[in-house]
């Protein structure tokens, strides 16, 4: 990952770990993660990539404890405390309710957040942005905030759109919010459809929108839909629906296009915040880091197999197409 793609709030400076922290390599970390995604996901994959990067091998100097919630009595809250229980030296919080649960079962163990759908500041769990406090510090992703862009790009994309439909479910409230709000000041026709209970069904949830309603899809990004995106690509291909998506991992899928941040990159460099803890850096010095590179990618095969055709000004601006 290119670091200028995540920056800090002291003077857009990139924080200089201290180099006494540096020098010490800790002779066993022991890190715990709460989380539906499979160790073999994109995100995980790029999380123990760069660990191996830093030097940490399992077995060795590492030991990763992945915890599904769904199979652990009390969900997520019984997983944080089994991961306490283990006596894990960091906390990685990849769901806001993961960082709630953790803020109130430990103030000593550091805790590293990827706030994807949630905004940290605002919902108390950090005192700011430069200086958190606490023990917490991590990446702050802003996905409410982009939901505007992806509107914006989707009619342009798709010119002649007038109507859309969006999933969303619980961890995903803010950016249903977000694109509502959004898509009246574009003038766009939203329906939004809630998902409920997991495993989510797709065509029942498609079925409850209006007819007319039913080409083009947003899909907001959350824990639940990012494991389903094969089969969300899959059933938009089928369905020729026209689907928008947070991040590029739903493109690879099969999804038309995609605007967001990239979600390794930021797994990455979440890694990089748990080497520099177990060298000796506290969570309350470091800058909460908030991405400054987003990127458009296209689906060009999927357009063709759906039937579409996207404007070129938006296939001149991608970051990437897919042919």
């Amino acid at each position: 990952m290119r670091r200028r793609e995540f920056i800090t709030l002291v003077g857009g400076a990139a924080v200089a770990w201290p180099l006494a922290a540096r020098a010490q390599q800790p002779r066993m970390t022991h890190v715990g993660i709460t989380t539906i995604q499979p160790r073999t996901s994109p995100i995980i994959a790029a999380f123990d990539e760069r660990l191996r990067e830093l030097g940490y091998i399992e077995g060795q100097n590492l030991v990763v404890d992945l915890l599904n919630p769904q199979s652990q009595a009390g969900g997520i809250a019984g997983a944080v405390a089994e991961l306490l229980h283990r006596k894990v030296d960091i906390i990685v919080a990849t769901y806001q309710s993961t960082l709630k649960s953790a803020i109130a079962a430990t103030a000593t163990v550091p805790i590293v957040m990827i706030a994807v759908d949630y905004d940290p500041l605002a919902l108390g769990y950090i005192k700011s942005l430069s200086r958190p406090g606490g023990n917490v510090t991590g990446l702050f992703l802003q996905q409410p905030e982009l939901a505007k862009k992806r509107l914006q790009l989707l009619t342009e994309a798709l010119p002649g759109v007038q109507t859309v439909t969006m999933f969303w479910d619980s961890s995903s409230e803010d950016q249903w919010k977000a694109t509502s709000s959004a898509a009246a000041e574009l003038g766009l026709r939203l329906t939004g459809v809630e998902l409920r209970e997991e495993p989510y069904n797709y065509e029942k949830a498609l079925a409850q929108a209006p007819r007319d309603d039913r080409s083009v899809l947003v899909i907001a990004m959350s824990p639940g839909f990012y494991r389903d995106r094969q089969r969300l690509a899959d059933f938009t291909l089928r369905q020729k629906i026209a689907s928008v998506f947070a991040v590029r991992e739903w493109v690879d899928a099969g999804g038309l296009f995609s605007y967001g941040v990239n979600f390794p990159a930021a797994f990455r460099r979440a890694a990089e915040f748990v080497d520099n803890i177990a060298k000796g850096a506290k969570p309350a010095d470091l800058p909460v880091e908030q991405p400054t590179k987003f990127e458009l990618v296209l689906n060009l095969k999927t357009a063709k197999t759906i039937g579409i055709t996207i404007s070129p000004s938006t296939l001149i601006r991608a970051d990437e197409v897919i042919e």
